[in-house]
């Protein structure tokens, strides 16, 4: 098994956490993984993005040029890069930032309403763990309980955040189940 993912917003979105949950629950299973976070000077409202690669073997490079799998959070990240994804490859969108389709015939695309759903949960910022759990719902990089044992380590001095936190991954795996 090999699974490239990237991951892309504006900072403050969370983008860089919810590649760090996916690279610790991927330790969890015993996978190799790697983790690459990259961020402007601007933290929030600036551009970031990250890159995590699951594999049963070991990673031989930690450059990803074409990832299989991408969460867009924005429009800015998805005008550039969309056709970085592989032929064949997964698009979790959010489409309550992206205000229009994933130009590509030759993927698949989720497109998830993350910001609205987090809103409904009680905390815009939980966007990302709606669109992480779509992501793990449809290509199962790790299991959702490794995902959840990332949370807690993650969440360490925060529990009480991680049940909404869970919600909103369960919905996003929600929307990723029903078909488009």
């Amino acid at each position: 098994m090999h699974e490239d993912v990237f991951i892309a917003g504006f900072g403050g979105q969370g983008i860089l956490l919810i590649g760090q949950l996916l690279a610790y629950a991927g330790m969890e299973e015993g996978k190799h993984v790697l983790w690459i976070p990259v961020y402007g000077p601007e933290t929030r409202g600036g551009f970031a993005y990250c890159t995590v690669v699951f594999s049963d073997e070991e990673i031989g490079s930690p450059v990803v040029v074409h990832p299989n799998s991408m969460i867009i959070m924005n429009l800015p990240s998805m005008d550039k890069f969309e056709p970085d994804l592989l032929p064949g490859g997964l698009m979790v969108v959010n489409s309550s930032m992206v205000n229009r389709p994933v130009n590509r015939r030759d993927v698949t695309a989720i497109m998830v309403p993350a910001t609205e759903i987090a809103t409904e949960l009680g905390n815009q910022k939980m966007a990302n763990m709606v669109a992480l759990g779509a992501y793990v719902a449809q290509r199962k990089p790790v299991s959702f309980d490794s995902l959840l044992l990332a949370l807690e380590k993650v969440f360490k001095g925060k529990e009480k955040l991680i049940p909404l936190n869970r919600k909103a991954m369960e919905r996003g795996a929600e929307l990723a189940a029903v078909p488009r």
